[in-house]
């Protein structure tokens, strides 16, 4: 079979594991477990109705394989998904810990690395595990990005947004962090953030999680404005960041936006603000994030890549978002051929898994059997989905037209 008629190398940007409840218990040390103890006594999964018949999917390795093997996914980018010790919700949507919480949160993300580490080397050629840190101190932040280049979480880590209600930490954009942004580059971690996250504080309103929900988008991706506009991949030219599921149509307006703004900037006032020469980085957004940034476009529809040439084919990464109720499981295949049907196939390649391997450094000849045995055809993908195959239950957008 020539490489040009081999099926896709699937590597999904977006998934989910974590560990249960009880099993993290195992990866705290005998202090941490005695507080363990006293918080689980008191601890209730508040979306036990939503997730709990599809839990075990997070830390089931077996069924988790049986899932990749229907769907034609051969890796994965592994982010978190359920509640690490002394959280009180899932790890994603919980925000930043406060003064108070941090000590005992800090623990908690420290549990599940640890438990990541061994979860990816149970399939080590196919799982880039992505570990998490907080920036309440910048100190420890550092400490935990070194221990997960060391223990091989390929993945990167889970950089935290910092919503403007978070006082208590350094935003992004902040000097003060550019000591961690240099141990970052010298670990050669990817930065990742994720959609859902970095939403401020709404209240405890009957309306603040459909507000939260509308504006999610727009927090989901605030902090790549900061960090270009800051000049952050200018000081650290060797960082790699990326935004997943948050879609990447709006990638190009935004960076016009940008670039407009740092020129007007550039020129040193712009109507009653001035701007002190120099604050601007030498360079247009826009040349910046074509180096250094790139887009996991999760559960993308054909009508979110249509500016991919634009941002850059090379830079674009498809996902799953297993196994979130939001994702294209169990029908990833569907929306394979849905958006990636009438794609020229180095496209489909580069955007299905190549784009995938070269940022998070998998093997494709390792790769090369699994997908061999299991992945979808560009024969099966080139035909476009008939009316009745659209799935008639489904909460991905993969499947908009």
């Amino acid at each position: 079979m020539s490489a040009a008629s081999s099926p896709y190398t699937v590597i999904t940007a977006d998934s989910h594991a974590g560990a249960s409840v009880e099993t993290y218990r195992d990866y705290l040390d005998q202090k941490h477990r005695a507080l363990f103890d006293e918080w689980r006594a008191g601890y209730k999964n508040p979306q036990r109705k939503h997730i709990g018949s599809k839990k075990h999917k997070n830390w089931d390795d077996a069924e988790r394989g049986r899932d990749m093997e229907a769907e034609g996914v051969a890796g994965e980018i592994i982010f978190p998904n359920t509640v690490p010790p002394f959280f009180r919700t899932s790890v994603l949507i919980c925000g930043n810990p406060s003064a108070k919480d941090f000590p005992l949160w800090l623990e908690g993300i420290r549990a599940h690395n640890r438990w990541l580490v061994d979860f990816c080397a149970e399939a080590p050629e196919r799982r880039a595990g992505i570990g998490l840190v907080y920036l309440n101190d910048i100190d420890e932040a550092i400490e935990d990005v070194q221990w997960i280049a060391k223990h091989g979480l390929r993945g990167g880590i889970l950089l935290p947004h910092v919503p403007p209600d978070c006082t208590h930490i350094t935003p992004l954009y902040a000097p003060e962090l550019d000591r961690f942004w240099a141990v970052c580059q010298d670990a050669g971690v990817v930065l990742n953030q994720h959609g859902g996250t970095g939403s401020p504080d709404y209240g405890p309103y009957a309306v603040s999680l459909p507000i939260r929900l509308v504006e999610t988008a727009f927090y989901s991706t605030r902090s790549l404005p900061h960090l270009l506009m800051s000049g952050v991949f200018e000081r650290f030219p060797k960082l790699r960041y990326i935004t997943t599921e948050s879609g990447c149509a709006w990638a190009p307006e935004m960076l016009a936006k940008l670039d407009r703004f740092w020129k007007l900037i550039q020129t040193g006032a712009v109507g009653e603000f001035s701007f002190p020469e120099g604050v601007m980085p030498s360079e247009p957004p826009s040349d910046t994030a074509k180096r250094n940034c790139h887009y996991g476009a999760s559960s993308p529809s054909p009508r979110e890549l249509a500016g991919r040439h634009e941002i850059g084919v090379e830079r674009i990464l498809w996902g799953s978002d297993y196994p979130h109720y939001e994702g294209t499981f169990p029908h990833s295949r569907l929306a394979i051929r849905h958006t990636f049907h009438d794609k020229p196939e180095p496209e489909v390649r580069a955007i299905l898994g190549e784009n995938a391997a070269k940022l998070y450094d998998f093997d494709l000849e390792k790769l090369a059997p699994w997908a061999a045995k299991f992945g979808p055809t560009p024969g099966e993908v080139s035909v476009p989905l008939s009316e009745d195959e659209f799935p008639k239950k489904t909460h991905t957008n993969a499947f908009a037209r």
